[in-house]
């Protein structure tokens, strides 16, 4: 991962890097979704898509200010430079999963981004780069809350029987 200067950081970079940060959530929620899928595991599947949804939209949001104001200029900033600044942890799922489980590990997803931004902030010098990385701070606090508000409707506890994945016993 390269290092970002947020001292030099322009408007065009900091908006394709925000980009690039719900690209890289989006993809990685709609990974966990297959893999929830084939281990029938619904409700955390259904929750990552909806995860996925919110990261392609807000992705949406921000490519198309960045057209609006930047038109068709090449990225200067690539993949490279960013990894798992909001997507959650590979190393957090496993295969059956329950909705509390998908739940804590979005909400880590976005309290890192936040802290991304949050540090980034004092080091940006240009002002519009600090005005989108604070809208991004205070985004960041909203997708938390959004989370925390399905966990408190979600029952604790599995929502699948760990007896349906029991191998049943083999002859030998």
């Amino acid at each position: 991962m390269q290092d970002i200067n947020f001292v030099k950081l322009s408007l065009k970079d900091a908006l394709d890097l925000a980009i690039l940060i719900e690209d890289e959530a989006e993809e990685r929620y709609r990974e966990f979704v297959k893999q929830m899928e084939a281990h029938r595991t619904p409700g955390a599947a259904r929750f990552f898509r909806f995860m996925a949804v919110n990261e392609a939209n807000h992705g949406k949001q921000l490519a198309k200010r960045r057209s609006a104001l930047f038109g068709d200029a090449p990225r200067e900033v690539d993949r490279s430079m960013i990894f798992e600044v909001e997507a959650p942890d590979y190393n957090r799922t496993r295969a059956f999963m329950s909705m509390q489980d998908a739940l804590d590990l979005a909400l880590d997803a976005e309290t890192k981004a936040y802290e991304y931004f949050n540090q980034a902030l004092p080091e940006i010098k240009n002002a519009e780069v600090r005005e989108l990385f604070a809208e991004l701070l205070q985004e960041e606090i909203e997708h938390m809350d959004l989370v925390k508000k399905v966990m408190a409707k979600v029952p604790q506890g599995l929502d699948f029987d760990p007896a349906d994945f029991v191998d049943a016993p083999t002859g030998e």
